[in-house]
């Protein structure tokens, strides 16, 4: 077979690759096939990887890889895969949004090279097509990595979650775009340079850094959907920079996928996305917070909280970043299965940003095996509350505070949960700790809450165990 054939070959695989990305990802739209579209994305990607290798293998001796080449290629690949193979069956799940921010320093961090190494083995300026995309790839994946690093900081309490903001920041920044956008327009115009081309790395990094640092730990969830998108379109441009339809493909799709998704997680919280990337929304979580204004705190005791879990008929669970770290998932799913043994209808509430990322509640409560049908998204199960018995929050916060209904209020506008329309609410928590909106939760202090002081593993067990002793 000679080399034209298995390069139309080879093109037919990576569209077969592509298609099945485009599938996969239509599959991760529901809880139910998201496991499966995960799996034939995967497979897709293993289909474009094994044609490039074809490809290069046969490929003429004259153009091929020389051993040393494909020796890189085969360590890469080892180390790259083991990796991430190691650290995606060993990560917790609390810390799964550190993980993606990371895969996505890396995508981006990748794309960037992939277009440096391009520009500098150039002996003459290039076409004006590839050098807008190598210029952006540069750019778009720079940003990428830096910023993911930071957020990916953040997430784990190595770099401070509160808004950190830089002495002339926003001087900083503009003069930062301006270096970016005067080197860009000189690469464009047709000039070789490698120097500018650093000039727009460093400028491009630096920028990464900037733009990160000043956003609070709460926006943390969009910024990562936003990282995530800014991966995919480099990728993209480094698809144009190689010639490479699958990667144009793949990319296009991760960059649209997580644009949207930054436009949903923004209506969400009811702000723009610009406003959320100027940054200076909320503290830290571990802020001590006294009880508000409208009234005294009400502390309640396991047994009580379960005579009237197991004498309700609707009982509606909110989950937060607390259930989360105490690693309650499995404990909520035993007291639920508890309660519908009795006969109560249990249904959680999962609010789009309660957590660290997008989806975090719904995979954390998955690897429980939590039935599908009973996770219900926050416009599903708002109008529900008015008939809810009992509803149960475990380490939510800001997602379930009153004050957002209230002009004037940090969280002013954003949608909540309507948890204080249940006609009983029992909180899980561990302290009167702010969420990191830095303010105190109005929800605590109404006359129909009771606050259940403990870890919420250790909550929710004392609360099974006195069930089960009814």
């Amino acid at each position: 077979m000679d080399f034209e054939t298995i390069s139309i070959l080879v093109r037919l695989a990576w569209l077969a690759g592509a298609s099945a990305f485009v599938v996969g990802l239509m599959r991760m739209n529901s809880p139910a096939t998201a496991r499966n579209g995960n799996l034939l994305s995967a497979g897709g990607m293993a289909v474009a990887i094994t044609a490039t290798a074809i490809v290069l293998l046969a490929r003429p001796s004259e153009d091929g890889f020389n051993g040393i080449g494909w020796g890189i290629i085969v360590v890469g690949v080892i180390l790259g895969g083991g990796a991430g193979l190691y650290t995606a069956r060993t990560v917790k799940m609390t810390a799964m949004p550190q993980l993606v921010s990371l895969f996505n320093a890396v995508g981006g961090g990748a794309a960037a090279l992939i277009a440096i190494d391009d520009y500098l083995g150039l002996s003459a300026a290039p076409d004006p097509q590839i050098n807008v995309a190598t210029v952006l790839d540069i750019v778009i994946g720079s940003i990428t990595f830096t910023g993911s690093l930071i957020a990916s900081g953040k997430l784990q309490g190595l770099i401070a979650g509160k808004p950190i903001m830089i002495p002339g920041g926003r001087i900083v920044t503009i003069a930062l775009v301006a270096v970016t956008v005067i080197a860009t327009a000189y690469l464009w115009a047709g000039n070789l340079s490698v120097p500018v081309m650093l000039i727009i790395l460093a400028a491009a990094l630096v920028f990464g850094i900037t733009m990160v640092l000043p956003i609070g730990g709460a926006d943390m969830p969009v910024v990562i959907s936003l990282l995530n998108s800014f991966t995919g379109t480099a990728v993209a441009m480094a698809g144009f920079v190689l010639g490479n339809d699958v990667l144009i493909i793949a990319g296009a799709l991760v960059g649209a996928a997580g644009a949207i998704l930054t436009k949903l997680m923004a209506d969400a919280m009811n702000r723009s996305i610009m406003n959320i990337m100027l940054g200076g929304f909320g503290g830290g979580e571990g802020s001590v917070a006294e009880a508000g204004s409208g009234g005294s705190v009400r502390a309640i005791g396991a047994d009580d909280v379960a005579i009237q879990l197991a004498y309700a008929q609707h009982v509606i669970v909110v989950p937060g970043y607390g259930l989360a770290v105490a690693q309650a998932q499995h404990a909520v799913r035993e007291l639920a299965e508890l309660l519908e043994a009795r006969g109560v209808d249990v249904k959680y509430a999962i609010h789009p940003v309660a957590g660290r990322m997008p989806g975090h509640m719904n995979v954390l409560l998955a690897e429980a095996n939590v039935p599908y049908p009973q996770l219900k998204e926050m416009e599903e199960i708002n109008p529900e509350f008015d008939r809810c018995d009992v509803a149960l929050v475990v380490g939510a916060n800001d997602v379930t505070n009153p004050a957002a209904r209230r002009p004037g209020s940090p969280v002013s506008g954003m949608p909540i949960l309507d948890v204080d329309k249940a006609k009983s609410i029992v909180v899980i928590k561990r302290s009167m700790g702010r969420g990191y909106a830095g303010i105190d939760n109005e929800l605590y202090t109404n006359p129909k809450t009771g606050m259940l002081f403990a870890d919420a593993k250790d909550g929710l067990a004392s609360l099974t165990t006195a069930v089960k002793a009814l």
